[in-house]
């Protein structure tokens, strides 16, 4: 897209965005383009300074617009951990003997957090228990 800087015979100014370079002149000549604010259709191109971003430019837009991505993403990890802490119990260090009960249908179904070790962790897989890590985000570390 193409974005020109318009005014009229009245003195409005206005922009214009255009598929292609010519699109504004084709456009003008069968009388499509008309003030959007007194409704003129003597309506020309203003001088612009053309947009030309250094790579320096592209590296600062590119580098806000990934920080900008990972906060949101942090943030929504954090909202849903915090559901998760809310709707479940913390078993702590029995978290595979509780997870192995209710697994067996030894005590009732519920939501359960707790610490396993990687040990621990692989034989609740071999069993076919269904367990995921909570992260660690980096403002959790004390």
């Amino acid at each position: 897209m193409i974005r020109y800087a318009l005014t009229c015979d009245n003195g409005h100014s206005f922009e214009g965005w255009f598929a292609k370079s010519d699109d504004f002149d084709r456009q003008k000549t069968l009388g499509l383009l008309s003030c959007p604010t007194c409704g003129s259709l003597e309506v020309g191109k203003l001088l612009m300074a053309p947009a030309v971003a250094t790579a320096r430019q592209k590296e600062a837009v590119h580098a806000l617009a990934v920080d900008q991505v990972q906060k949101e993403a942090i943030s929504k990890l954090k909202e849903a951990i915090a559901s998760i802490k809310a709707n479940s119990e913390d078993v702590g260090e029995r978290f595979p003997e509780e997870a192995r009960k209710i697994h067996y249908g030894e005590a009732d179904a519920r939501g359960i957090i707790g610490q396993a070790s990687p040990s621990e962790v692989k034989a609740l897989i071999d069993e076919g228990i269904e367990i995921a890590p909570i992260p660690v985000l980096p403002d959790d570390v004390h």
